[in-house]
């Protein structure tokens, strides 16, 4: 008896076999509807285009139908025939397929749902076209392509493609917008501080900004040694830590309060950006974080390592995601975002700091141009995302020049980018940096004056609004503990108690 096994026939791949979906039907149907009643093509219009037809003489149909009704020209079978020229369509000529098509069409009540079905067979092809292509490009790609890069390219394309696919966009009625921001008003008014937006957790900024608004794109920005970065790394965790979030009846997590935060650190590691935190949270500083010397004693009553422990198991609850990678360019940072979002939820998006990223070209031989390109980019993932961006920026050393050297828009590095794009524009300023440079000679009368001047100025820095397009400009006074690099609300006259 033979052991040999029968070979069943191999079926075809399923690629031989299966076509791309598609809808004659609804296409001819909807062209019909236009053909007669050139109405209809104002109900798919907003959504609809010439590349989503399956078949190329609807999609050269559509296309010029369309041309004629934006110009206000009529398109029917019989201006239309003029364009499209003569073709032999399974023996009917053009002018006879247009008549037949107009010949069938009865009504234009369902020239949207066509429409509808029309463009969501386009997004199948179009994600049958991405599934192609990752598969063939896996398979040879170039030894150049890491896999991470092909990764977001992907990413990238299906997110587009799903934005594409929100269709209910266009006109919306003054009286839907108005009730938006009534119920903006109403969420602002239930909310502890009674902000529009998200709190910052500085009293006297959210007072002057009303929080973090979404869709804004906010820089902080100043001279190195200000405390750009602190003063992001303080809103970034006073945002987490307070993030309170409520199951909605169709089942989604809504935040009600704070934020899930996203924090690019371009500039430092992930660990050093949580020392810094640890440090402000503890009250113990970096430096001695970093070194170890950490004083754990009872019996004089210093306990850091305590303050310490508790302090990084606060962090492991609260909702703040870093991101470390160096060098990464805009379209890897909303590539990024969005994968974030999806993923995991966001509310706030910090990056650190604006003039580390690159463009997306790889060509650099155009520093401003590759600039207004990312504050651009940020502007609009700001707005898609509907979420404040926070980005840190450097400022020009012609500050340093100057005898005031509180900053102003104009010394904003290399883009007058930075200043259009932007909604708000935070300076960080501290006298006591620039007092501490200059110090006299002690024994005279200058280093008495100086002495009363660094008192004056010891542990407070400014925060200037240089710029806000829906509120105020002006100072907010705030403390702020080098040591630690926490900024935290300046206590007032009014708020201290009574002198005895």
């Amino acid at each position: 008896m033979s052991n040999a096994v029968a070979l069943k026939p191999v079926a075809p791949p399923a690629s031989e076999y299966r076509q791309a979906p598609a809808s004659p039907e609804a296409e001819q149907a909807l062209l019909g509807a236009i053909l007669i009643n050139n109405e209809a093509f104002d109900r798919v219009t907003d959504f609809l285009d010439a590349v989503h037809f399956s078949e190329e003489i609807h999609r050269r149909i559509y296309e010029h139908a369309a041309s004629l009704i934006r110009a206000g020209k009529l398109a029917s079978p019989i201006t239309l025939k003029t364009y499209l020229g003569d073709a032999d369509l399974g023996g009917v000529t053009t002018s006879q397929y247009l008549a037949r098509l107009a010949a069938e069409a009865t009504t234009i009540i369902n020239a949207e749902h066509y429409g509808r079905a029309i463009y969501e067979l386009a997004l199948r092809r179009s994600l049958i076209g991405i599934g192609t292509n990752v598969v063939n490009t896996a398979y040879d790609a170039p030894v150049d392509l890491p896999p991470k890069a092909q990764i977001e390219e992907a990413e990238k394309q299906l997110y587009e493609l799903a934005e594409l696919g929100r269709y209910e966009k266009g006109f919306i009625r003054f009286t839907d917008a108005a009730a938006r921001a009534i119920d903006m008003a109403a969420a602002a008014y239930r909310r502890d501080g009674k902000l529009s937006g998200i709190a910052t957790g500085l009293t006297d900024l959210d007072r002057m900004m009303g929080g973090l608004q979404a869709s804004d794109l906010v820089i902080i920005a100043g001279r190195p040694g200000m405390g750009k970065t602190s003063l992001a790394t303080n809103i970034g965790f006073n945002i987490a830590h307070a993030h309170r979030a409520q199951a909605q009846p169709d089942g989604r997590i809504k935040t009600i309060d704070g934020g899930i935060v996203g924090f690019f650190s371009l500039e430092m590691s992930a660990e050093q950006l949580a020392t810094r935190i640890i440090a402000e949270r503890s009250g113990v500083p970096s430096y001695k974080i970093r070194r170890g010397d950490i004083i754990e004693d009872e019996r004089r009553g210093i306990f850091e390592f305590s303050k310490i422990t508790d302090a990084a198991r606060e962090m492991q609850t609260i909702p703040l995601y870093i991101d470390e990678t160096g060098g990464i360019s805009i379209a890897q940072l909303v590539s990024r975002a969005r994968r974030l979002k999806r993923q995991r939820g966001l509310d706030v998006l910090f990056v650190d700091y604006l003039q580390l990223l690159s463009g997306s070209s790889k060509r650099s031989d155009n520093r401003v141009q590759e600039l207004t390109e990312i504050t651009t980019s940020l502007k609009a993932l700001a707005k898609e995302l509907n979420l404040p961006i926070v980005a840190v920026s450097q400022l020009s050393r012609q500050v340093e020049n100057r005898e005031d050297k509180r900053p102003q828009l104009s010394d904003l590095r290399e883009s007058g980018s930075i200043e259009q794009d932007a909604d708000v524009v935070l300076f960080v300023y501290r006298e006591e940096y620039y007092l501490k440079n200059r110090k006299p000679r002690e024994g005279t009368d200058e280093h008495l004056k100086w002495m009363g001047e660094m008192e004056q100025a010891h542990g407070k820095a400014e925060i200037i609004i240089g710029k806000q397009r829906h509120g105020p400009t002006g100072m907010v006074e705030v403390q702020f503990e080098a040591d630690i690099t926490r900024f935290s609300n300046l206590a007032h006259d009014e708020g201290l108690p009574d002198r005895i």
